[in-house]
């Protein structure tokens, strides 16, 4: 009697407990991801409520730069506005490159770069910079465990079920990843 309840005890708890195991590690990678999300999220708002504060310091010595300006402010509604992860990161893209093109213009005005105000503003944005890349790093390797994890037996077989779907990398635009061309 005892070997055929230990029986019944392998035959049927066995496969309860993998299944209870991979639900709840699809949980806590799935809960992993979001709450990275989450931090990018928050770096991205902190950056985009610096970009006011910025524009305005600019606008007082580059009045004549108007396209550039209104191309950082758009931008920064853009990323405002954007509900999933996939526009959000498309519209942070947007940031950086119209931040570097307002940086570019700041070149040209050395008592701009000198204004206490706009290096405070420039260092600062240059911090969340930083840990935007680290956190999107983190993030991606996140998405990559979440994903391999519902693509690999025998959990491919519950993920749909419980309603796991992959999640989208943070990836750079297309048009960045091409390295600058040089010529002499």
């Amino acid at each position: 009697m005892p070997i055929i309840i230990l029986f019944l005890l392998i035959l049927f708890g066995v496969p309860i407990f993998i299944v209870i195991y991979i639900y709840n590690r699809l949980i806590s990678l799935r809960n992993s991801v979001d709450e990275t999300y989450s931090q990018i999220d928050v770096l991205l708002t902190k950056r985009a409520d610096l970009i006011p504060n910025l524009v305005e310091t600019v606008k007082g010595y580059a009045k004549h730069e108007k396209s550039v300006l209104e191309n950082v402010t758009a931008s920064r509604a853009s990323l405002i506005s954007a509900k999933d992860p996939g526009d959000k990161f498309k519209a942070s893209e947007m940031i950086s490159s119209a931040l570097k093109s307002l940086f570019a213009v700041v070149e040209n005005y050395p008592d701009l770069k000198a204004d206490s105000n706009f290096r405070d503003l420039q260092s600062q944005l240059s911090e969340i910079e930083t840990e935007i890349a680290q956190t999107r790093m983190f993030y991606n390797k996140k998405v990559r465990d979440y994903n391999i994890l519902q693509e690999t037996f025998p959990a491919n077989f519950f993920a749909q079920t419980f309603g796991h779907a992959r999640r989208q990398f943070y990836e750079i635009i297309s048009e960045k990843k091409e390295p600058p061309k040089v010529s002499f």
